[in-house]
């Protein structure tokens, strides 16, 4: 098990704390799941500062020093496993490389790989094929072929994660303090609405839909801040599942746990991206609605998942 964050990722550089707590949480939640099935021996790579921030007394735990190079240890460690579950942010190709490592190593990855990972983590090739197969989402140009026109607009890394580097502009005066960005940034009209998350597990070309959430931010100087998710915010399944169906269909490579972010106006449902990997979402759901979304991941090898919950509630999570 490694969490890109909390598994040393920047054991050699300042914790940014918002990400911390989201790595911290995420981690924890699918050690908690696994400690719910025995049979499992989990490993999970835990940078040094985060020994007395995670209970990982089921797990066999591998320290990260400040001095290690965590790629070579995930490398050693992922050679010794039989299945490995990476959990990265697409940021930069992270999650990519670490997926394409697992698989040249011959072991089974537990979550998407490097080709799903490359299409669904990049939000311009994601949007083009939303679009080849008629998913509404929300119209996506590149920054550096943008001309303005008169609105507002949301700036965002191609490949970025949550609200990191995002920026609200509403004037060509916005537009120009951001010309030094780098090519890779594209610009969205800023739609208000209600933000949606769905979590969901998929395999070649199915979806299951497993919660549906709410997320509440907060802007602050013309950027988004997550403030908190309510999990299990809704229980109409029916109105999304065929949403989750589509998406996989559109990418049959996505597989294990993804999430998807919306958009909801009165007149529409729009898919804002696609994450092939676990979001903070996932660590309300089995305190929500009793399912084991690690156990249900396993189940995909071999056969589809198992989805009865045996509660229902709503679960914030604060960030």
């Amino acid at each position: 098990m490694f969490e890109f964050i909390s598994g040393g990722g920047f054991n050699q550089q300042t914790l940014p704390e918002s990400l911390a707590k989201e790595g911290s949480l995420m981690l924890q939640a699918v050690l908690d799941d696994f400690a719910k099935l025995p049979q499992i021996a989990v490993t999970v790579m835990l940078d040094w500062r985060f020994v007395d921030r995670i209970n990982s007394h089921y797990a066999t735990t591998d320290i990260i020093k400040p001095e290690q190079d965590y790629q070579q240890r995930f490398l050693q460690l992922a050679q010794q496993a039989d299945a490995i579950w990476p959990i990265a942010p697409e940021s930069d190709g992270i999650l990519q490389q670490l997926c394409q490592t697992v698989t040249d190593l011959g072991k089974i990855l537990l979550t998407s790989n490097a080709a799903a990972v490359a299409l669904a983590g990049n939000k311009y090739l994601s949007y083009q094929r939303l679009c080849q197969h008629k998913i509404a989402t929300v119209n996506t140009q590149l920054l550096n072929t943008f001309r303005f026109t008169p609105g507002e607009w949301l700036v965002k890394p191609i490949d970025g994660v949550g609200c990191q580097d995002s920026y609200i502009i509403n004037t060509e005066t916005d537009l120009a303090k951001l010309a030094g960005q780098p090519e890779n940034y594209l610009i969205q009209p800023h739609i208000q609405g209600q933000k949606t998350s769905l979590s969901c597990l998929c395999k070649q070309g199915r979806a299951w839909l497993l919660s549906v959430n709410n997320q509440h931010f907060a802007i602050e100087n013309q950027q988004y801040q997550l403030i908190s998710i309510t999990v299990n915010q809704s229980s109409q399944h029916s109105r999304y599942q065929p949403l989750c169906q589509a998406v996989a269909v559109a990418m049959p490579d996505l597989w294990g746990y993804v999430g998807i972010d919306l958009i909801e106006t009165e007149d529409e449902i729009l898919v804002l991206e696609i994450n092939p990997r676990l979001t903070t979402s996932f660590t309300g759901i089995n305190r929500a609605l009793g399912i084991n979304v690690a156990e249900q991941v396993l189940r995909l090898l071999h056969d589809q998942p198992q989805l009865q919950a045996t509660q229902n509630l709503k679960v914030t999570i604060s960030l």
